[in-house]
């Protein structure tokens, strides 16, 4: 009889171990998914996908890609307001979003669109605004902020309504300063 408990526990121990892999494996080919998913669509439409996607939520990405058509999945991003706020923006910074680059000049909205929103924000809007994002420079354009990543950090400047300047930072832990956003 000591060895039903015993078992009683294996089993448990297999199911929870049998349960961890699932969700393991449902991640892994979730983001294959995703992946399959933007690739399947046109590269102009790729393309228009990866300027607006910053902007969406979790629920949104997955809408439009589970949308049938081109046609339906542009009628959503129009729902969704996405369209107009990026024809909105002035030539050059819709090629600047679109360059995946930052540039000195572009507007607020085009930032957004660039990086998503910042992780934390400073200052007076339209006026002089300091903003940060979380991870390097050179991964926001494809990743948007990196929540999970606080080796780095990225500081946005901005005068008027204007990026005047932006630099990457290595927050240390003995920066006293109160203004230390991500330290």
């Amino acid at each position: 009889m000591a060895i039903i408990p015993h078992y009683r526990c294996t089993t448990r121990v297999l199911q929870l171990l049998c349960l961890i892999w699932l969700a393991s494996a449902s991640m892994v080919l979730s983001g294959c998914t995703y992946e399959a998913a933007v690739q399947r669509l046109a590269p102009a439409e790729q393309r228009e996908f990866h300027a607006y996607r910053k902007l969406m939520t979790g629920a949104q990405v997955r809408t439009y890609l589970a949308r049938a058509s081109a046609a339906e999945r542009d009628a959503y991003m129009h729902e969704l307001g996405l369209v107009q706020r990026f024809q909105a923006l002035t030539a050059e910074d819709r090629e600047t979003v679109l360059a995946g680059h930052p540039r000195v000049g572009m507007s607020t909205e085009a930032m957004r669109f660039l990086w998503g929103e910042p992780y934390a924000q400073d200052g007076h809007a339209n006026h002089s605004e300091h903003w940060y994002y979380l991870g390097a420079s050179l991964g926001l354009a494809a990743y948007g902020n990196q929540y999970q990543n606080f080796g780095t950090r990225v500081d946005v400047y901005f005068v008027d309504g204007r990026v005047v300047g932006w630099v990457d930072f290595v927050p240390t832990t003995n920066d006293e300063s109160d203004d230390c956003v991500g330290c």
